[in-house]
């Protein structure tokens, strides 16, 4: 976040989860093994990669740091796969007022430049019979904001193939075996260094660069061996 400061990036970015079991083999939504991932999808950078219950305190942990981004983010778009909790909660952390100088209560919407759309799951009917649309915004945008996203670009299918590549490399997300991690701990340690390695190390077969470069916050993607002498600021 310190490296773009000075910098004022438009941002694409995809958010979605993925499942593993933590310790032993319990209810989905009482494992700990949820771990959230927002992606740039252009530079591949991964913003978030933080694991826990899938419950509001996670949710929140990651639009937290979305907000940030945004202080530095002339135009941001979050594209979900249907998970509410990502809009309502970034609109409450980055909410404006509307003020239009009429009478009556002011109308609150997304700040200026930020845009969200919300992939419909389930049926596409209501029960009276109006189709719903396929993507929507859940909440009100603001009117400046520009709308140039394509329906055929609301999609999360870079970080599905992100996650599939996951279940490849880490073996806690490994499909049908005994290898989960022992607790919730362990697991974000290896969500860790595997953030690290994808950010700053690895170069992404697709863009042909390592994601920290492609976005600018390095000029060059660093060696393992770089990585271990890093010095942690406190």
């Amino acid at each position: 976040m310190f490296a773009l400061t000075h910098q004022f990036l438009p941002q694409l970015i995809e958010g979605d989860e993925l499942y593993t079991r933590v310790h032993k083999n319990v209810a989905p939504d009482e494992s700990q093994g949820w771990p959230i991932v927002l992606m740039d999808r252009a530079t591949r950078f991964l913003w978030e990669m933080h694991c826990g219950r899938k419950e509001r305190k996670l949710f929140q942990h990651a639009m937290a740091l979305l907000g940030k981004v945004i202080q530095h983010t002339s135009d941001l778009t979050l594209l979900t796969d249907g998970e509410r909790r990502y809009g309502s909660l970034l609109f409450e952390i980055c909410s404006d007022v509307l003020r239009t100088g009429q009478r009556g209560r002011p109308k609150k919407t997304l700040r200026k430049g930020v845009k969200v759309r919300l992939k419909n799951k389930g049926a596409q009917r209501h029960k009276r019979g109006r189709k719903r649309p396929k993507y929507h915004a859940p909440y009100p945008e603001h009117p400046d904001t520009a709308q140039p996203i394509a329906t055929t670009d609301i999609q999360a299918n870079h970080l599905e193939a992100f996650n599939t590549s996951l279940r490849r490399r880490c073996a806690a997300y490994r499909r049908r075996t005994n290898t989960s991690a022992k607790n919730q701990a362990r697991l974000q340690e290896r969500l860790d260094v595997y953030w690290i390695v994808h950010n700053f190390v690895r170069v992404h077969f697709t863009t042909r660069q390592v994601p920290a470069v492609a976005l600018g916050v390095l000029e060059s993607g660093f060696s393992l061996k770089e990585v271990f002498f890093l010095q942690k600021i406190a």
